[in-house]
């Protein structure tokens, strides 16, 4: 029998919560039963398909209250949660919108005028997903409902870390008999994943570049696509001809968010030698506004730190930069509050590369910020570093169109921050580690899930091949 794993409440530290992952011969069985029961699901067709989703979402919005509670046992926030579960509800009627359209079978005739070509596509059988635990219940269906509505059946593994939340979706999902067929949800840890990958068809994995690497290398072994989104650094350019007011508040913004739990939070921030010393005094006026939500979940806006490992990352980047010569404005330390670990927004000055914090992946609600002289120094330190996942720009908008085109990430966010997080139509790759693989976003997010056929006709009357006809 598997062993039991305990699962930490992040608000009060205390482990409150029990998975058992399922043994390796039964989620092997499972694995079978999913890709039985996809032969159906694709013959209900797209229509029968957008039924049944439709019909989960009614039965989650009854269970949306329990969802809402587990959402926060999982990650010790409330607001952010239910931005999570308007997101992911927003998300099946968008897909099932988009989806006859982006799944019509095309002919035309070819080059060969008696040679004519219908264009088709087959779902994979069975997908795996192996989800975060920094936005649960969005990255474990962010790639899943498109794949459902492509045909295929799903196993989602949500991370160990955060899987209360589980239970109310699945509750929903036993009022849907021909979804609950071909979607299901496994609990475990990276073991289960590791089981999972061996028994699908396709995988996709949100997480760590050091786990993506494992994934991708478990996927090749078995010939099979693996879709990737790992970790980001991204950079925020600033240059002299921002709008500060908007620049402070949407860097702020996109720092801190989900307390910098997220792989497009700002983690690095270049900014104009002349506009320097007013762009950081106005960004720590700002961070001080923002309170916790501690004790209560109401209280402020900055919820706990959802891993505790992550806890230790935070510190040890801090202490690192600080070592080395960095000043902490605002915030710099990681509180035990209530069994909880918590960060203020922290914003620091007199950073380098040779830092921890200006380098590796941070995951947290931290703000370094550095000067620069010239645009060109600016673009390469914004791609001095092995992500690219995506970045922003604030300047006038024909300097930072053309700063855009030269930063490497899949995602230029101008005179915003993190847009890509509430915008789905941009298609985007990942650049260097932050992953491979298709687009998550756009019409890609759902064709990925698809094995393009060609069916090749021959349309006239002859009875022997053509290239036996000398005269053709």
């Amino acid at each position: 029998m598997t062993k039991p794993i305990e699962v930490r409440n992040p608000r009060n530290g205390k482990f409150d919560y029990v998975i058992i992952p399922p043994p390796p011969r039964l989620l092997a069985q499972q694995c079978k039963r999913s890709r039985r029961a996809q032969v159906n699901w694709q013959k209900l067709g797209l229509e029968g398909r957008i039924e049944a989703l439709q019909q989960w979402k009614a039965a989650i919005v009854s269970e949306r209250d329990r969802l809402t509670e587990a959402l926060v046992n999982d990650t010790g926030r409330l607001s952010t949660s239910i931005l999570e579960i308007d997101s992911f509800l927003s998300s099946i009627d968008r897909w099932c919108r988009l989806a006859p359209e982006l799944l019509q079978d095309s002919a035309k005739n070819t080059a060969i005028p008696f040679i004519a070509l219908q264009q088709t596509s087959v779902p994979y059988p069975l997908v795996g997903i192996i989800s975060p635990w920094n936005f649960p219940l969005l990255l474990s269906t962010i790639d899943t409902i498109p794949a459902l509505l492509a045909g295929c059946a799903v196993i989602v593994k949500p991370s160990e870390i955060a899987p209360r939340f589980v239970a109310p979706l699945t509750t929903a999902l036993n009022a849907v008999p021909k979804l609950r067929d071909v979607l299901t949800f496994v609990e475990g840890a990276g073991a289960t994943g590791s089981i999972l990958i061996d028994n699908v068809d396709l995988v996709c994995f949100t997480g760590s570049v050091a786990t993506g690497r494992k994934v991708a290398e478990a996927a090749a072994k078995r010939f099979i696509p693996a879709f990737l989104e790992l970790g980001g650094k991204d950079p925020a350019i600033v240059l002299e001809s921002a709008n500060l007011e908007l620049a402070t508040s949407a860097i702020l913004w996109g720092s801190v968010v989900n307390t910098g739990q997220s792989c497009l939070s700002i983690e690095r921030i270049y900014v104009a030698e002349s506009i320097f010393e007013k762009f950081y005094h106005q960004l720590v006026a700002k961070a001080h506004r923002l309170g916790l939500a501690y004790p209560t979940v109401e209280s402020g806006e900055i919820g706990p730190i959802i891993a505790e490992r992550q806890a230790a990352i935070i510190s040890d980047h801090l202490l690192d930069a600080v070592e080395n010569g960095a000043v902490i404005h605002c915030g710099g330390v990681i509180e035990d509050l209530g069994g909880g670990w918590w960060c203020r927004p922290t914003v620091l000055t007199q950073v380098n590369h040779s830092m921890k914090v200006m380098t590796e992946e941070t995951f947290g609600p931290i703000m370094p910020i550095m000067p620069f002289s010239t645009v060109e120094e600016a673009v390469s330190l914004a791609n001095d570093s092995i992500y690219g996942l995506s970045a922003a720009v604030f300047a006038s908008e024909a300097e930072a169109l053309e700063i855009a085109q030269q930063i490497e990430a899949g995602a230029i966010s101008i005179n915003d921050a993190a847009l890509t997080a509430i915008m789905h139509e941009g298609e985007k790759n990942a650049f260097k580690f932050s992953g491979m693989g298709g687009s998550r976003m756009g019409a890609a997010a759902l064709k990925r899930f698809m094995r393009k056929k060609a069916i090749l006709i021959k349309t006239n009357a002859t009875n022997d091949p053509w290239w036996f006809d000398n005269e053709s």
